[in-house]
């Protein structure tokens, strides 16, 4: 199932194929440097049934970017509720969130797909706003973050409930939100 095309991609619900790429992404410590954990063969299938199922049951999740020009999977990104997050993320909130395998880094796709699913987010599934989050020093991602608009959250940083003491340097995080008004005012 396809859920948008960019000019570079194709953001589409996972298939059986890409299982390895699920397994590369979620066991490469440079990926992976801002969690606190990496994924073995058997923990990245089960990410890769929960992700794959989750699109067709919701509409919302983490969807597979394949290069138009080559046809390989890449990465994610997707549209997701944050309920396990309250009280710092009031239940029912979408975040957009990504991963990119590391040779495709620093091409602007990931920013090609947030684009095109902030769009998906505001325009079809009418939402009021959009979320996203990270470790305060994930630059990375924050980078991501403020070049499709989003802004900081004055006040809005919190420590992830899902990140334990083991991982301190990891538990900071920072949010921002861009709303469909702001979203629309730039179109």
């Amino acid at each position: 199932m396809i859920i948008a095309e960019t000019e570079r991609l194709v953001i589409r619900n996972w298939r059986e194929t890409d299982r390895d790429l699920a397994y590369e992404i979620n066991s490469d410590e440079t990926v992976m440097e801002f969690f606190p954990f990496r994924r073995n063969r058997a923990e990245a299938d089960a990410f890769f049934d929960r992700v794959h199922s989750m699109i067709a049951e919701t509409g919302l999740g983490l969807c597979a970017l394949e290069l138009k020009e080559s046809g390989e999977a890449i990465g994610y990104c997707g549209l997701m509720r944050t309920d396990h997050l309250e009280p710092f993320i009031p239940a029912g909130t979408v975040e957009i969130g990504w991963r990119l395998a590391t040779r495709q880094w620093g091409k602007g796709l990931v920013s090609e797909a947030a684009h095109a699913l902030l769009a998906l987010g505001f325009e079809t599934l009418g939402l009021n706003e959009i979320v996203s989050f990270a470790v305060h020093n994930n630059v990375r991602s924050t980078a991501v973050m403020e070049r499709i608009g989003m802004h900081r959250v004055e006040g809005g940083d919190f420590d992830h409930p899902g990140v334990s003491e083991t991982h301190s340097h990891l538990k900071r995080h920072v949010l921002y939100r861009l709303a469909a008004a702001e979203w629309r005012s730039r179109q």
